[in-house]
């Protein structure tokens, strides 16, 4: 064990270590590499002292008979949520070039990891400035329900918005005054646009309809190879014939060259009926 973990308030040891990495894989297929201790003990050590725990034994012994309310709380504390608004801005401007392309509709696009927000906002400022014709909805999902209730007030800290520029930030947030100063909040008619929900993909029922654009960003990274192909077959199934796949900038799927084609940076096309 790490000596950086010896001294601690909590009691955690090896095993209690690899009994999470089981936890976290089974539950959310998060694969923890092991120089994520410290991580562990520092992200769920705040769970622990809040339910009353003295060890991290007792606290996983208890999990057994959790409700799903309290694996949810596991759960959010072990995910990690990095995002911006037009974050890796080549797959916006590839969105806007494909739904100004597109001669069908109705549209469809799935922002699969939301975090807090600010990527399927920064889709629909997109789809609001691309003008097009055809409708066009946007499904947002998260496995942490506490991201997401952040991303459903849609209120940020200015200087978090102020990379959008003046135009967007007066065409799409409102400012805040008084005790809310320093702080933008989305407009109702663009926090319309998207719909937000809770969902894991590990899940065996997947959304019933069929997806033109998903953006699975900087997700994958977090799976061993066997649920990355898993989710991969799952993300075909849910989209379209040569529907459009947005990944993160770390992320290679050229070996499943049965599912998608490489066609532009870190973007990928279904192959296949």
């Amino acid at each position: 064990m790490n000596a950086a973990l010896a001294d601690r308030d909590i009691s955690f040891d090896s095993q209690d270590f690899e009994r999470v990495r089981e936890l976290i894989r089974a539950k959310a297929g998060i694969d923890l590499s092991t120089a994520k201790q410290n991580m562990v003990y520092s992200r769920l050590s705040r769970r622990l002292r809040e339910c009353g725990h003295t060890s991290f034994r007792s606290y996983l012994d208890s999990l057994r008979s959790a409700p799903e309310s309290e694996w949810q709380q596991f759960i959010n504390c072990l995910t990690t949520n990095l995002t911006s608004f037009f974050r890796e801005s080549h797959h916006f401007d590839t969105l806007a070039s494909e739904l100004q392309r597109s001669t069908r509709g109705p549209l469809k696009i799935w922002s699969c990891a939301a975090s807090t927000g600010e990527e399927p906002y920064s889709i629909a400022m997109v789809v609001e400035e691309s003008r097009v014709s055809a409708q066009v909805s946007i499904d947002a999902s998260d496995i942490d329900t506490q991201v997401l209730a952040t991303a459903q007030e849609g209120t940020y800290h200015l200087d978090n918005a102020q990379s959008l520029g003046e135009t967007r930030l007066r065409r799409f947030f409102l400012k805040g005054s008084g005790a809310n100063s320093g702080r933008v909040r989305v407009k109702p008619e663009l926090r319309a646009r998207v719909n937000f929900r809770s969902f894991n993909l590990l899940s065996p029922v997947w959304p019933a309809q069929r997806y033109d654009f998903i953006f699975c960003r900087n997700v994958m990274i977090y799976f061993d190879r066997e649920t990355q192909r898993k989710v991969l077959q799952r993300l075909h199934q849910a989209m379209v014939p040569q529907g459009v796949l947005f990944v993160g900038h770390s992320e290679n799927f050229t070996e499943h060259k049965d599912l998608f084609q490489l066609t532009g940076k870190t973007v990928y096309r279904r192959l296949g009926n």
